[in-house]
């Protein structure tokens, strides 16, 4: 197969879109051959780790997955040992986790909502229902006895979406750029009275860690799954989020340069805002390659949506792949086990098509995170292929401009939602 047919059959995108991003990319920095450089060098990496796992490359999907699923449980076990065997059922073992993670990070200040605007907040619109849950009379006896930052991670799992939205983020319309100050991003491990009323969130996120950009919190709920893998699996999302914070505090103090619009692109951010409207074909002589930013996983909810198909990058996918670097870090952090831990060095963007029994081909993602998250489903053949399809489109893009041009486009872009070049 063509390195243009295989690339547009693994994004499942138009042969003469991958096509035309060759002809202006190539035009407008000389290189030539790197669609046919990446697909040597994906080739590559799957003999190599397949020889690595002790497998041929004529493999079933089944024998791929099950190949995978297995690295995956025998380097959690290893980092389970070099931990010291934590589990994250308490706020003890939470804090290993968390810690440990910090260490591998750049701990760099970030441009966070002061905690007096945060409480402000929180006393103009009091979380009924957490004030409930914990049985308190009122919001003035909450913000006395618990943690304004505990609190404010409870909102995501006890209050509900539409009064969060409709109701309480309704005041960040007028929030502006002296509401925000420089101080350390913050790990912690939720208290144990937020066990019980957290176990909605965690089973509908698979997942037991989320954050808070505008807080620059990252909080972890001391409930364990009790998932195969689940070490591992937490402890790269907390990688994740520790790129995925400073990259969005970076925006939050940009966009304070400029009061009168610092409020709505801050909860455009927030909210995640993808364009959704096609773009004008672009005008001049020189015809110019056009992006779009997708700052989520849209093949989450729909694997057919149109901007899929579309040329794009993706932030979510850099700051895994800044994750996956520092979760090889870790091996020698803890133990000198980084050559296992090496497999999954620059797989992010891998993978290839795999026959079935029944001779149908399957796309296999050699992605760490879509391997993971296939653990969840108890390893039934569920295709998680979005972290690394959008990982794909990343690599195309940095294979020609490079990452940091990348980062910086992003940036530059995100609340428009595109950038030509």
């Amino acid at each position: 197969m063509f390195p243009l047919d295989k690339i547009a059959k693994i994004l499942r995108a138009d042969k003469d879109v991958v096509s035309g991003i060759e002809k202006k990319f190539s035009a407008a920095t000389g290189k030539s051959g790197v669609i046919e450089k990446i697909v040597e060098e994906n080739e590559a990496a799957i003999r190599n780790r397949l020889d690595f796992l002790g497998l041929g490359r004529n493999l079933f999907a089944r024998n791929v997955y099950d190949a995978l699923i297995s690295k995956i449980e025998a380097d959690d076990n290893k980092l389970f040992e070099a931990m010291g065997r934590p589990v994250c059922d308490n706020q003890a073992g939470c804090a290993v986790i968390l810690e440990s993670a910090k260490k591998l990070a750049a701990d760099k200040p970030g441009f966070f909502l002061k905690k007096e605007k945060a409480e402000e907040l929180l006393r103009k619109e009091p979380p009924l229902k957490i004030i409930q849950y914990l049985g308190y009379k009122n919001v003035d006896e909450l913000l006395g006895r618990e943690d304004l930052l505990e609190v404010f991670s409870a909102l995501r799992f006890l209050e509900g979406s539409d009064w969060l939205n409709q109701t309480f983020f309704r005041q960040y319309e007028s929030l502006k750029p002296d509401d925000f100050e420089e101080r350390k991003i913050v790990v912690k491990s939720l208290g144990p009275q937020w066990a019980a009323a957290a176990n909605a969130f965690v089973a509908k996120k698979y997942h037991n860690i989320s954050h808070l950009k505008e807080l620059g919190v990252i909080f972890v709920i001391p409930v364990s799954l009790g998932i195969s893998g689940e070490l591992i699996r937490n402890f790269s999302l907390i990688l994740h989020y520790l790129n995925e914070v400073p990259f969005y505090s970076d925006l939050f103090k940009m966009f304070a340069t400029d009061e009168t619009s610092f409020s709505r692109n801050l909860i455009s951010l927030l909210r995640g805002d993808v364009i959704d409207r096609r773009l004008a074909p672009p005008a001049g002589e020189v015809e110019k390659s056009q992006w779009l930013i997708i700052q989520r996983y849209l093949g989450k909810d729909d694997e057919n949506d149109w901007r899929l198909f579309e040329p794009h990058v993706n932030p979510e996918a850099l700051h895994w792949a800044r994750a996956e670097k520092l979760l090889v870090k870790s091996g020698d952090f803890f133990d000198g086990f980084s050559k296992e831990l090496v497999f999954w060095q620059n797989l992010s963007w891998v993978g290839d098509y795999f026959p079935t029994e029944a001779g149908i081909d399957i796309l296999a993602s050699f992605n760490i995170v879509d391997t993971a998250m296939s653990l969840v489903k108890e390893k039934e053949l569920v295709k998680y292929l979005y972290h690394h399809q959008e990982s794909l489109w990343n690599k195309i893009f940095c294979e020609y401009f490079g990452e940091e041009k990348m980062e910086a486009l992003m940036k530059e872009n995100i609340v428009k939602g595109w950038f030509e070049i």
